[in-house]
């Protein structure tokens, strides 16, 4: 049995997994998020660590197996987070930069677009870790003897005392070249980042060192940004195999193969994994930062629900969306836009509109945004076949019809809806021989749904286009 470690954005689960990718055990631990101004968002690195300890010791009981049995641990993460600490003492310096953070805004809009994007296949914007720690070292001066590390990093020095990252997460810090696998000198020299504070790389599968968690010891075996992870856990390991996660945002990835992809206009090019000494895998990425954190809004924020469950019944309750649109540009806009400066709008209010048609457009905007980062990837010239669906999101019925009806494409749900922590799991368990090959982890995954397009196009198109029209009054 494996142990997968999933630290998110808004707490941490743990998943005791099986040979089958079953999940036996599961543990959960909600997060604190921190919010001293507009636009800034912060964790507590303490807390990240404490709720790892809590969920894991919650998966082992509710698995009911002792944690000696299990064979290894696989550690997926929020991914650009950021954070620095004192290797001597090992206690962080202040808080973590959440990748939501919007701060460094300002530097993003200074530095050069091409450079950035010819070598690292992103884009220049707060997201990405580099100007977050180039903002945290300004304010360390002469702290002692530093260590940078996002999420993972962080979370592997208190399991192991090794000051790792894998290169799926360093390829999200706008450090590492893409086609090298290595820091860029000259991107650290730009944000000024001495080269020792940088953990060492490793592949996403393989042995990191030995864990110390639950009054055992494991060999940590896997280490994976979350989204590259749940595109492992969706069996997504042939080129133009696509999947979204829709969580607080909406990440849509598709397996670009082996060669780095050549930068296009509104998507982003990652690495999806490595195994072992096996060469990169490549992916394909659109962000999009503000999805289910809508439906929060209009929960938390406005006080329209109760429940973000509440969505689907209210969705359907109108025949259609009567002109409703509402962009969630709430902490500016990702792919395909990549407008830091964007804020959220709402467009087609009339005396009519009622909380109804604010919980459906919120709803449409899921599908919406998804089916304009698929148009920028087929743009590219992947071609795209089915789309694999997860996240909290894919409970809701109304939502998965329509992301098929939009996306022009059908929609597949998993078995087992935790796939970030069983791609982490899968991961670990390839480095320590449970499976042999990607394909016969891939063999494991199985549908549990499929919803096809039903909407007729010439309506699909109509809808976009609307939805298209408010974006771009967004955007102005």
């Amino acid at each position: 049995m494996l142990l997968a470690i999933d630290q998110g954005t808004t707490g941490t689960t743990c998943l005791v997994v099986d040979r089958d990718l079953r999940t036996i055990g599961r543990g959960y631990r909600a997060l604190s998020q921190h919010f001293p101004a507009p636009g800034l968002v912060e964790h507590d690195p303490d807390e990240l660590w404490e709720t790892v300890e809590a969920a894991a010791r919650a998966a082992v009981a509710d698995a009911g197996v002792a944690p000696s049995e299990l064979v290894a641990v696989g550690l997926t993460n929020q991914r650009e987070t950021t954070l620095l600490w004192d290797r001597r003492s090992g206690r962080p310096l202040g808080r973590a930069l959440v990748w939501q953070d919007r701060r460094t805004a300002a530097r993003c809009a200074e530095l050069s677009r091409d450079l950035i994007r010819e070598r690292t296949g992103l884009v220049p914007d707060p997201y990405f870790s580099a100007t977050k720690l180039e903002w945290l070292l300004a304010r360390a001066g002469a702290a002692g003897d530093l260590a940078f590390g996002t999420v993972d990093s962080w979370l592997a020095w208190r399991l192991t005392g090794e000051h790792v990252t894998d290169v799926s997460n360093a390829s999200r810090t706008m450090l590492l070249g893409l086609a090298s696998l290595d820091w860029d000198d000259e991107l650290l020299a730009l944000f000024g980042v001495p080269r020792s504070i940088l953990p060492r790389l490793v592949p996403s599968s393989g042995i990191v060192g030995e864990a110390e968690l639950l009054g055992v010891r494991l060999p940590l075996a896997a280490i994976a940004g979350d989204q590259q992870a749940a595109l492992f856990g969706q069996a997504c390991v042939e080129p133009g195999a696509a999947k979204a996660t829709h969580g607080t945002g909406s990440f849509v990835l598709a397996n670009a193969g082996f060669e780095p992809p050549a930068p296009h206009e509104g998507i982003l090019a990652t690495v999806a994994w490595r195994l072992g000494d096996a060469p990169a895998v490549y992916a394909l990425e659109g962000s999009v930062f503000v999805t289910g954190a809508a439906v929060q809004w209009l929960r938390d924020g406005l006080g329209l629900l109760a429940d973000a469950a509440e969505t689907e019944g209210l969705a359907r309750s109108l025949d259609g969306n009567e002109g409703v649109y509402f962009v969630p540009a709430l902490a500016g806009l990702g792919s395909p836009h990549w407008a830091p400066q964007a804020r959220g709008l709402v467009t087609g209010l009339t005396l009519g509109t009622r909380r109804e048609h604010l919980a459906r457009a919120a709803l449409e905007a899921i599908a919406f945004q998804t089916r304009d980062v698929l148009d920028a990837m087929r743009a590219s010239g992947l071609e795209l076949g089915v789309l694999r669906a997860d996240g909290g999101a894919t409970a809701n019925r109304f939502l998965m019809q329509f992301q098929a009806d939009i996306a022009r494409m059908p929609v597949e749900l998993p078995a087992e809806r935790e796939t970030t922590a069983l791609g982490a799991a899968a991961l670990a368990g390839l480095a320590v021989g449970v499976w042999s090959s990607a394909d016969e982890v891939a063999a494991a995954w199985r549908c549990a749904e499929r919803y096809e397009p039903q909407l007729p196009e010439a309506e699909a198109e109509r809808l976009l286009a609307e939805w298209r029209a408010a974006v771009a009054r967004t955007l102005r």
